[in-house]
């Protein structure tokens, strides 16, 4: 059997990231042979992976990548279970090799995405940083002009296509989308249902008790125009001049919304609540949060 050294302990350490322990049980396994041992810690990776993939990933970062005549984009979530990963340059480096790929096999569906190097990738980050990492929703957005906007916190990320006009307008729509967070496009795009569920709350409002029924209409009428001025992109007040909505502007630039893709990390995530007082106390022995 090949003496382990330490040299070659600290050289698959550098290579996987992985704890001192670990590399010199790999090393003794694979008979000294530092590639060897990758091979064999790669191969069980996919285990390891598994295991930390039911916590939840709800932290992470959103990245877009457009192409170079603004005609298409791509806007990626990738999930890890803490802010400090999220902000990590493996993650990150992970995160755009997936667009990467995505963009190169013009590839939206995260199934077909991740098969093969990708999900590789994947389960050997998950191995090296100790996190669940999850790709958890990509989108193609494509239009005349395309133009998107990542917040400065990688958390919010927006793409905007329109029919005409600059890619700076494009962008500045994007940017305004991020920040006003609207439902839809136009207003004709909310889907019935949560028209429907708005008026309830409207009937349900203390000022609308005992009024006759087409009074109540009418004022629910004008309230209802009031929601969807307020979720609806186009009819927004632009957040660089309020003076003007977002469909002035794009007017104004001779052009109109195609559609908008908004994304915010952690979006719909359930987050657990862990009580890490607790945790350590347990792992401690004290039985004291």
């Amino acid at each position: 059997m090949a003496a382990i050294t330490a040299a070659m302990v600290k050289e698959l350490r550098e290579r996987t990231g992985l704890g001192m322990m670990e590399c010199k049980k790999a090393l003794v396994e694979a008979d000294g042979s530092v590639d060897a041992a990758i091979e064999e810690l790669r191969k069980s990776s996919g285990l390891k992976a598994a295991k930390k993939a039911g916590r939840t990933a709800a932290e992470g970062a959103a990245l877009i990548r457009i192409s170079d005549d603004n005609t298409v984009a791509y806007i990626l979530e990738v999930n890890s279970e803490t802010d400090f990963v999220a902000r990590d340059d493996n993650f990150l480096g992970f995160a755009n090799d997936v667009l990467d790929v995505a963009f190169e096999k013009g590839e939206a569906d995260v199934a077909k995405l991740m098969e093969g190097d990708l999900e590789a990738k994947r389960e050997a980050l998950v191995q090296k940083i100790g996190e669940n990492i999850t790709v958890r929703r990509i989108v193609r957005v494509e239009g005349p002009v395309v133009g998107g906007y990542v917040h400065s916190n990688n958390k919010i990320a927006s793409v905007v296509a329109i029919t005409a006009g600059d890619v700076e307008v494009a962008r500045d729509v994007a940017m305004h989308a991020a920040a006003q967070n609207p439902r839809v496009g136009k207003p004709e795009d909310m889907p019935a249902e949560e028209v429907e569920k708005e008026k309830e709350i409207i009937k349900a409002q203390p000022d609308m008790e005992g009024k006759p029924a087409e009074i109540v209409e009418k004022m629910m009428g004008g309230r209802i125009k009031k929601f969807l001025k307020e979720n609806s992109l186009v009819e927004q007040p632009f957040v660089k001049n309020p003076d003007q909505t977002v469909a002035e502007l794009l007017k104004e630039n001779g052009g109109e919304l195609v559609g908008f893709v908004r994304l915010e990390v952690g979006e719909g995530i359930e987050k657990e609540e862990v009580d890490f007082a607790a945790e350590v106390a347990a792992a401690a022995g004290t039985g004291k949060a």
